[in-house]
């Protein structure tokens, strides 16, 4: 493709609403164009680069058996009624577009297709000799999100792959997933992108193990923790850990003492000179599950802990059906308004002890008349500790369980894992911090959607058994803009050979030369004839302005046919590592040709 007559344009400086560096480079070098809030049109470079990265995806699932098909993006709220998630989508989350036809009825625009791919199956799949059976698409998805931000990172319309697998059993089902954790990570590797698969919280679509594949980049919007002899590593909001070690207290008998002004853990530990490893921290939280009831929670953590709010929401989800629920639809710290909205007294905050009694919680049927009460493993081994005493400016010091507290039965791991924490698999290892950006995740969802949906087939006995399922997504067009966070310089883009929308880049300095005219449309006609997919830059700008639009698109290797022509040679230079050298003209199809398989073929 010439330059010349490419829709290609290029902005000198970033964009007011970009904040992220990829985000700003795909402005700037006219990759994408903003249409509307998280709403980006795709523009011929960045097409290339989304046609290479599907192409890429397609070909490491088909060597899986996976069949590919393309499914409705319109979907039937009835489908995500059975389900259960039409309330979580189009409420609680709030992430799903939702709308209603002429005819009255409730659609939705696909955020994702598990309900769809469950119903197909329940129609088309009726014995065991028909399994495993996977199935995936790549497919424009949508959300509704409530901050869109970081251009593809986190837009309102993407490009993404979702497959789902059928099997008779959890065996099967986990050979499939071991074959996607293989796929994903010869996906990216192939991508040219430095990643790290770490397991992962399943979210709403739901199932047991789950891991996220996530591309290493400092603007990541997920922390990953990890060890260093590489065999732990997960989301922080997944992760597990040993905290340090509690310090003895030094309060042996039991006493009630006057705190003022001690609301907080620090004001106290340093009023009573005491560890916050000491402390057991009694944080209350609100729960609203999917039939309009409200559970109050109590949790008691160690006082230098925090709460996860998504591990504390599974341990609640796992409780919906002593509810009459599904699910969670929300889950909040209550401000000092809210409580009123449910207190039958004013509560102590800031001293709210772990037997705080139920009478605290107003008469209301859409209330629970008792708090839930969760002690986190941090505590239940704490001695002679100090906590609040259910009175405004006083603690106690020197409290035990089951003396003047008794143990709460549901004992949860609800705590966050840090950076410095050890490692559960060797204490000895400490965990480590990054940041990275999620491409890609795999779950194993089992039956979920199969029970719900009524999807069954007949095993070799004759039974009717409940499909067990799995999901694998990928990011198709944030995985393109990952590519950028995590290589590019002050001058634009570094691409992937594998990715990079063109290898080369022939540059005429002066299209008033005739020869360097000539040399340039051979080389761009001979390079793309043997396979080297070259632009040619012969727009009539400076020698200056063509080169910074070369290193700002970042096409791998520039071909500059200028002064070395008159000994028989061109310029090349190559993108990545910014090194120079002059080529003979002849030899320069053969050299890029080699230098474009040495670094797509380590990658394969």
């Amino acid at each position: 493709m010439r330059l010349s007559q490419m829709l290609f344009v290029t902005l000198r400086d970033d964009p007011a609403d970009a904040e992220i560096p990829s985000h700003k480079l795909l402005l700037r070098a006219g990759y994408i164009r903003r249409i509307g809030s998280g709403i980006y049109a795709y523009l011929p470079l960045m097409w290339r680069v989304l046609q290479k990265v599907s192409q890429i995806v397609r070909e490491e699932m088909n060597a899986t058996g996976a069949q590919e098909c393309l499914l409705p993006q319109l979907q039937p709220s009835e489908l995500w009624k059975e389900s259960g998630r039409w309330d979580t989508y189009t409420k609680a989350e709030g992430i799903m577009f939702s709308l209603i036809d002429r005819r009255e009825q409730q659609l939705g625009l696909g955020p994702t297709h598990e309900e769809v791919i469950t119903a197909i199956a329940r129609d088309m799949i009726r014995s065991y000799r028909q399994l495993p059976l996977h199935l995936y698409q790549l497919q424009t998805k949508f959300r509704d999100e409530i901050r869109p931000r970081f251009g593809l990172m986190r837009g309102r319309e993407f490009i993404m792959k979702d497959g789902y697998s059928f099997h008779v059993d959890e065996e099967s089902l986990k050979k499939t997933y071991q074959d996607m954790y293989q796929a994903y990570s010869n996906m990216l590797r192939r991508a040219g992108l430095a990643f790290r698969p770490v397991e992962a919280d399943s979210g709403a679509i739901g199932g047991s193990g789950s891991t996220e594949f996530m591309v290493l980049a400092d603007a990541g919007e997920d922390e990953v923790l990890y060890t260093d002899d590489g065999k732990y590593a997960a989301n922080v909001e997944k992760a597990v850990s040993l905290p340090a070690d509690a310090e003895p207290s030094q309060f042996t008998t039991f006493a009630k003492r006057e705190t003022p002004g001690t609301e907080t853990i620090e004001k106290v530990t340093q009023f009573l000179n005491a560890s916050p490893t000491q402390v057991v921290k009694n944080v209350l939280y609100q729960a609203v599950y999917d039939n309009g009831l409200t559970v109050l929670v109590l949790i008691n953590i160690r006082g230098d802990q925090e709460v996860n709010d998504v591990k504390l929401q599974n341990e609640l989800t796992k409780l919906a059906a002593n509810y009459g629920a599904k699910t969670i639809i929300s889950l909040t710290v209550p401000s000092a308004e809210t409580q009123q909205t449910w207190t039958a007294k004013s509560l102590p905050l800031g001293y709210i002890a772990p037997d705080i009694a139920d009478d605290y919680i107003a008469g209301n049927k859409q209330i629970h008349p008792k708090f839930v009460r969760f002690v986190d493993k941090t505590v239940v081994e704490l001695k002679n500790f100090i906590t609040g005493a259910n009175e405004a400016g006083y603690h106690v010091v020197g409290a035990n369980w089951g003396e003047q507290f008794t143990l709460p039965e549901i004992v949860v791991d609800v705590r966050k894992a840090r950076p410095g924490d050890r490692a559960l698999h060797d204490p000895t290892q400490i965990l480590k911090s990054a940041r990275g950006i999620e491409v890609g995740h795999i779950f194993q969802l089992g039956t979920k959607y199969s029970q719900a949906l009524g999807a069954t087939y007949t095993n070799e006995q004759g039974e009717e058994k409940p499909l067990v399922m799995g999901c694998y997504g990928v990011g198709v067009s944030r995985l393109a803009q990952s590519a950028v966070e995590q290589s590019y310089d002050k001058d634009g883009i570094i691409w992937p050979v594998a990715i990079a929308p063109y290898h080369a880049i022939v540059t005429i300095p002066n299209i008033n030369d005739a020869q360097q005219v000539e040399i340039a449309q051979r080389l761009y006609t001979e390079l793309n004839q043997a396979g080297v997919e070259t632009l040619l830059d012969d727009r009539d700008e400076r020698a200056g302005v063509k080169f910074k639009d070369a290193d700002l698109i970042g096409i791998p290797y520039r071909i500059v046919t200028g002064r070395a022509i008159s000994n028989g040679k061109v310029e090349v230079v190559e993108r990545a590592t910014r090194q120079s050298q002059e080529i003979p003209i002849d030899e320069v199809i053969i050299t890029i040709k080699q230098w474009i398989k040495a670094a797509t073929e380590n990658k394969n």
